[in-house]
């Protein structure tokens, strides 16, 4: 049985699967979506407890998707996990609703530590 059930955000394939790694090896049920519109769905449809979204993808990117996501759920934590590093971008990042901004190249231990604790 699954502990939980986590939305992975991101338009590389590769990325994707090394966001989603720690998840499943802790026994979350991972979805994952290639875009911020898919994600904006599946939050609708799936209903997950945490989110790990992407901020550079096409059709709706990251920033736009988490405002969206807020609107719908205020309760629901999300991780903005991006290559975008600028301070001005992790403050944008958590003006639009983000609970946790990190950056890429991330460390696996540090992003299942930081979903942890949202989800507690």
């Amino acid at each position: 049985m699954a502990k939980g059930k986590i939305l992975v955000v991101d338009d590389s394939p590769t990325q994707l699967s090394m966001m989603r790694a720690p998840f499943e090896a802790n026994g979350y049920q991972v979805i994952t979506a290639s875009d911020g519109e898919e994600a904006l769905a599946m939050v609708e449809s799936e209903n997950p407890q945490l989110v790990v979204l992407d901020v550079i993808m096409p059709k709706l990117n990251g920033f736009q998707a988490c405002r969206k996501m807020k609107t719908l759920r205020q309760d629901l934590p999300i991780i903005l996990l991006t290559s975008k590093n600028q301070k001005s971008d992790e403050f944008w990042g958590k003006k639009q609703g983000a609970d946790v901004y990190m950056t890429k190249p991330f460390d696996s231990e540090e992003l299942f530590a930081a979903a942890v604790k949202l989800l507690s």
